[in-house]
């Protein structure tokens, strides 16, 4: 048994109780609907860059046929560089001064005539997006508007593709033309990407969507498992150098020298061009020179603390039971110590190492001996090959033989 509820007992169908039924649509305004029935005159003005006044000016006979078929009067300031819509007595839509005022808007944004035409049907609206005032940088603010862009315009097209709007960036603002549902999505994904974040996150969500809202069966269930999850990443910055401001003085600063009191001070002004070169070189090449002689002492260094300490070695071996030794002796001995242990350390070579030296040897006198050979048989067809050139006498050819 199904439980009633009580409120609505007595309630009856209706005949707008149909799920055929669209409630959200917005069905056409028509003229026949609604008879002029303004009171007052409402205008809207607008003004336009000057770069503009061209193609405006180009376009305006086609504005207002397009604003004549509501009945809304337009006038075009060149002067002033300003564009103005009217209301007269024979407008029937209430609602059409403010979608004329949006048209002019566009054009006065760089945004051609019949895509800004298409604000005055129904179910299109439009958003003008400021982003000048996002960012302080401007080589940022360049390079992320461009980023919106990208390459040949791909990201734009893809935008306008997933959205369904139509969208231009010029200066300082991003014009959107649109369905609101689109507008919406549009203006997000171009505010973020001021605040650096990509657009392709966005992009790849957006045709994650679509392929879900063509699916029946996920159509009316949650999507945030389907949807991309991307983390933050802490990118490392540039420290930026704190400038630390010099002490202010009331006297004026010492004037910096010029090149000429410099070549003054080291007696180089009255030197020929040549004269300074040698001078710079005899210069250059004492510091190498000390630099060398620095380097030696610190080789020599090395070397004689290694000699004192063999020295203080040997002394400690020839003293024996506490009683001194001459100096001239104990020198003597470690001579021959050293001599002796050269010998040994000769004599330890094997046999091996020694017959390996001389093949060397061997090898190194028959490489000089075959080069000899090639060098001799070289010279000889030298020879040959000038003596054909030259006709010259048996006895001369003999000779260069």
């Amino acid at each position: 048994m199904e439980v009633e509820n009580k409120n609505r007992k007595y309630r009856k169908d209706k005949p707008w109780d149909d799920e055929t039924i669209d409630h959200w649509k917005i069905e056409p305004f028509t003229q026949e609907e609604n008879e002029p029935s303004l009171v007052e005159e409402s205008s809207f003005s607008v003004l336009f860059p000057k770069y503009r006044e061209k193609y405006i000016q180009s376009v305006w006979g086609d504005v207002k046929k397009c604003l004549s078929q509501y009945h809304i009067k337009c006038e075009l300031d060149l002067l002033e560089g300003s564009m103005a819509v009217i209301t007269t007595s024979k407008t029937w839509d209430p609602y059409i001064i403010i979608k004329a005022r949006d048209m002019i808007k566009l054009l006065a944004r760089s945004v051609p005539f019949p895509q800004a035409k298409k604000v005055l049907d129904d179910g299109v609206f439009c958003d003008i997006v400021k982003i000048g005032g996002i960012l302080r940088n401007k080589d940022k603010f360049v390079k992320r508007r461009q980023r919106l862009v990208g390459p040949g315009g791909s990201t734009l097209k893809a935008l306008e593709l997933l959205t369904g709007c139509y969208i231009l960036t010029q200066g300082q603002t991003v014009s959107i033309v649109g369905p609101i549902q689109g507008i919406k999505v549009a203006r997000r994904i171009v505010e973020d990407c001021m605040k650096n974040i990509h657009p392709v996150y966005h992009i790849k969500e957006l045709m994650i969507k679509r392929e879900l809202q063509k699916d029946e069966k996920l159509k009316n269930e949650n999507w945030e498992r389907f949807l991309p999850q991307f983390k933050k990443r802490c990118v490392k910055r540039k420290k930026t150098k704190i400038v630390k401001k010099k002490p202010s003085t009331l006297l004026l600063p010492i004037q910096t020298p010029r090149k000429e009191d410099i070549l003054l001070e080291t007696g180089e002004y009255f030197m020929m061009e040549e004269e300074r070169k040698r001078k710079r070189e005899f210069e250059r090449r004492e510091k190498q020179k000390q630099k060398h002689m620095e380097k030696k002492k610190k080789r020599e260094e090395i070397y004689d603390s290694k000699y004192q300490q063999n020295k203080e070695e040997n002394a400690g071996e020839s003293m024996d039971g506490g009683l001194e030794v001459d100096r001239s002796s104990s020198k003597k001995e470690s001579k021959k110590v050293n001599k002796s242990n050269d010998k040994n350390k000769v004599s330890k070579k094997s046999k091996k190492e020694r017959d390996e030296i001389s093949n060397d040897r061997e090898k190194m006198n028959k490489v000089k001996e075959i080069n000899k050979e090639d060098e001799n048989a070289e010279s000889k067809k030298e020879g040959s090959i000038s003596i054909s050139k030259i006709g010259k006498s048996k006895e001369k050819r003999d000779y260069f033989i």
